[in-house]
């Protein structure tokens, strides 16, 4: 086998970092307020003409992708921030959040 190059990003970094669908405020994912990330990422999602699906499901996409695959590192109470941004954004947009 080959020799694999040595990356210095993960792609999954680089798609959170440079989204086609979204400019995400940085250093939105590393805040400790729920609030806070699901406003900016209902701000970002509403001010994209680029995204092909609606402002939430954009929104929520990002945020599910990064815990799923760019958060993979995270500690548990990140994660759980980053949970708790879920409803927020629900709530945001006028949905009722998931129990």
């Amino acid at each position: 086998m080959g020799k694999r190059s040595k990356k210095t990003t993960k792609w999954s970094q680089q798609v959170t970092a440079h989204s086609n669908a979204l400019d995400i405020e940085t250093g939105v994912f590393s805040s400790d307020d729920p609030q806070e990330i699901a406003h900016s990422l209902k701000r970002s999602a509403e001010a994209s003409a680029r995204r092909k699906s609606g402002a939430f499901r954009s929104a929520m996409s990002m945020l599910t992708f990064y815990i799923n695959r760019g958060g993979s590192g995270l500690g548990d109470e990140q994660r759980r921030v980053l949970e708790k941004a879920k409803d927020e954004l629900r709530k945001d947009f006028g949905r009722e959040p998931k129990r």
